[in-house]
């Protein structure tokens, strides 16, 4: 008795494919977290760097941004860097995930 038209054999192939489609999931996760992109601002003056999960690693402003009269100039070039960081790591992100992005909410 057949339901809806699925056989035995169908629905193990279909179990099978929807395995391989977590595993390069998986895959791509981790390599997107283990990846680090460096987001900058000012021409470099302030580095950030980040996982691709958006984890930070490291902040880097090089003294010449350090104004002490003008600390409101540093944090805009911090948060500048900080959005640049992001962005790489979304475009990362896309970059990996490919035609899996989809398949995301499926597990």
């Amino acid at each position: 008795m057949a339901y809806g038209g699925f056989g035995g054999g169908n629905m193990q192939q279909l179990m099978k494919q929807a395995q391989q489609m977590q595993r390069k999931l998986q895959e791509a996760q981790q390599q997107i977290a283990e990846s680090e992109v460096t987001g900058t601002a000012a021409g470099g003056m302030v580095e950030i760097t980040m996982t691709g999960d958006k984890t930070p690693v490291s902040v880097s402003i090089k003294p010449e941004a350090v104004d002490p009269d003008d600390v409101e100039m540093l944090e805009d070039m911090v948060l500048a860097a900080l959005n640049d960081a992001v962005k790489q790591a979304d475009e990362l992100s896309k970059e990996l995930m490919g035609p899996l992005g989809g398949a995301a909410g499926l597990f």
